[in-house]
């Protein structure tokens, strides 16, 4: 009987466990995790289960993977993979033999060089942990500085904000959430933060954190300095490609993987924030996505193929942020786009859709309160998906129904 081991027990990792029972697998299933929880979901971790400071939302209980017959392992950091022998060895010493494995490792936070002092009032969001720690030290009229404007940082100052800190973001950049989000976005994200108090400082250049008993402070590279309670670093991630590339796997902006999620040894597979691979609807450009869906679908997809059904990535890049009562969509991917249209919903909500210079619909960036933009934005999505070259004044009218254009 065959035994499938996957490394990494995050959001992907589970699912893939989950849709290998899904799809009939009867060997052996191990999921190894270095975290002491069972897998988890973390987006909540900077918006309501932050807030809440709640227990980590489970993907799923102790029950339900002993029903399954999934050995889950937690608190077992995996020290190296021998591709010789087909055998993991865990840190504690022993080892596990597979027949295929699956690498979920994710990504972990990037840090800023040049942090020194108390690690206490200096934090990254990545684990259930963190949220803890973050929660701990906000309350009413703590100074709350965050390092960098991308989606977490924001969602995490809108989450401070609703515990009464007061918060002030600092981004190196001339805007905030400058990858993948248009500026006409961006823009209105900044102004729902500004009416919330949130101090927003783009251009930024920072020499150094500073942290001690008595408070954090963000020093500039002009020398002036900003006194904090507690700074948050959120600057990006970084893929967790050591296992792989010490076990001499091609490593490329991540574990690189083909359509089929294979690495380059053909019974290692690699999904989620851990790896990049070709998107076949942007003539197979390689990317790295670190997205709640993607790590949800690419677990679904390595299961399959993990069972030798050689299924190739389809799926259109799609990404959700909440900032207040505001939801940011984002399908596709905008580079490249040789013209933007505007459909306004409301007065409150907007698409913009990009195409490229031979018309094709690429990407559609939208938001609004609640759902206002999410119809239109899933019809996108499979507008891209088809690769359709859609009439710029039909996109433009919000008359025109997206789904006749579907159909058409």
């Amino acid at each position: 009987m065959s035994h499938i081991v996957i490394v990494g027990a995050g959001e992907c990792g589970a699912r893939a466990a989950f849709a290998l029972r899904e799809k009939g697998f009867q060997g052996e299933i191990t999921l190894i995790g270095a975290e002491p929880h069972l897998p988890y979901e973390r987006p909540p971790l900077s918006k309501d289960g932050l807030a809440g400071a709640e227990p980590p939302k489970l993907v799923a209980d102790a029950a339900r993977y002993e029903e399954a017959r999934i050995a889950v392992l937690t608190s077992v950091p995996v020290e190296a993979i021998d591709r010789e022998q087909k055998v993991v060895r865990l840190a504690e010493g022993r080892t596990i033999d597979y027949d295929r494995l699956l690498l979920a490792t994710g990504a972990r936070p990037r840090a800023l060089p040049g942090v020194c002092g108390n690690a206490e009032r200096i934090r990254m969001l990545r684990t259930h942990a963190d949220a803890l720690a973050i929660r701990a030290a906000l309350w009413p009229g703590r100074k709350l500085a965050i390092i960098g404007g991308g989606f977490v940082g924001l969602e995490l100052a809108a989450t401070a904000r609703k515990l009464g800190a007061d918060v002030v973001l600092i981004e190196g950049l001339p805007r905030v959430l400058s990858r993948g989000v248009p500026e006409e976005i961006a823009a209105v994200v900044a102004e729902r933060h500004r009416q919330e108090g949130v101090e927003i400082v783009c251009g930024a250049r920072i020499a150094t954190l500073e942290a001690d008993d008595d408070g954090a402070r963000v020093v500039f590279a002009e020398g002036a300095c900003m006194p904090a309670d507690l700074i948050v670093v959120g600057i990006g991630a970084i893929p967790n490609t050591e296992l792989a590339e010490a076990a001499g796997i091609l490593i490329e902006n991540g574990i690189a993987v083909d359509e089929t999620l294979r690495t380059s040894d053909p019974d290692i597979y690699a999904a989620g924030d851990c790896c990049s691979f070709p998107l076949s609807h942007y003539d197979d450009r390689r990317v790295r996505l670190e997205a709640w869906r993607n790590a949800q679908e690419q677990g679904a997809l390595a299961a399959a193929n993990l069972m030798g059904a050689a299924e190739p990535l389809a799926s259109v890049p799609w990404f959700w942020s909440d900032q207040y009562e505001l939801t940011l969509q984002i399908a596709g991917l905008a580079d490249g786009a040789a013209t933007t249209v505007l459909r306004q919903l409301t007065d409150d909500a907007f698409i913009l859709f990009h195409l490229d210079g031979e018309g094709r619909l690429i990407a559609a960036s939208g938001i609004g309160p609640g759902n206002a933009v999410a119809r239109d934005i899933r019809l996108a999505e499979m507008l891209i998906a088809a690769g359709s070259r859609p009439d710029p004044a039909a996109l433009s009218s919000p008359e025109t129904k997206l789904k006749k254009l579907l159909a058409a």
